[in-house]
């Protein structure tokens, strides 16, 4: 493997990852463990919040396991059709995904910051999905790869969450509750940060229009 490609690799094995991760949800009791274990018996017991919750990891884990995908030129020449059917799957899961989200960070742990962090997150995840779409209905397909790497930045933060929610705990022991607060926009808005930087160096490099 080339140290060049290191990047795309480790980017592809976190995103599958995290991807997998919600299956422990359906394998696994956790009831008391992971962030359910912050949860209030009373929001766990209501079955709406048990549905937007399962709904929310389930589809924004295919997001992130399959959204990966549509950066690879690869495959988008190669085979048109998947790129499209996994696009559309992605879409998809994203709008689902975001509506519920912003549902259950309502009942976040760690109050209003927690709430407003990941509501704001809900808001643009959903917000950047829907100008993705509305791009490619133009067939502008600059402006779609621009709001699709801002949309997959967002969806990365079910990696960047569970990689700093350790790290603030067991490296830096802070309060679970003080951290989740924090995390709850350090998880995205670096990683929006950092699309924007990706937009900006490549808005001039021309793509295939096999969108």
């Amino acid at each position: 493997m080339r140290i060049k490609n290191l990047p795309w690799v480790l980017f592809v094995f976190f995103a599958i990852g995290t991807g997998l991760y919600p299956l422990i949800y359906y394998l696994v009791d956790m009831h008391d463990k992971g962030l359910l274990s912050s949860k209030p018996e009373a929001i766990k017991a209501s079955q709406v919040w048990h549905f937007a919750f399962y709904t929310h990891i389930s589809l924004g884990g295919l997001a992130l396991l399959i959204g990966w995908m549509q950066f690879s030129q690869k495959i988008r020449n190669r085979y048109l059709k998947v790129h499209r059917m996994v696009g559309k799957t992605y879409l998809g899961s994203v709008l689902l995904s975001s509506l519920t989200g912003l549902f259950i960070a309502l009942y976040a742990s760690g109050g209003i910051v927690s709430t407003m962090g990941f509501g704001t997150l809900a808001i643009l995840w959903l917000g950047t999905a829907i100008k993705a779409y509305t791009a490619i209905l133009k067939k502008d397909f600059l402006s779609h790869r621009s709001w699709m790497i801002v949309n997959y930045s967002l969806t990365f933060a079910a990696v960047t969450l569970r990689i700093w929610l350790p790290i603030a705990q067991f490296i830096l022991h802070i309060d679970f509750v003080l951290a989740y607060r924090f995390i709850s926009w350090w998880c995205w808005a670096p990683n929006l940060i950092v699309a924007l930087l990706i937009i900006r160096r490549r808005k001039n490099t021309p793509i295939t229009q096999a969108v």
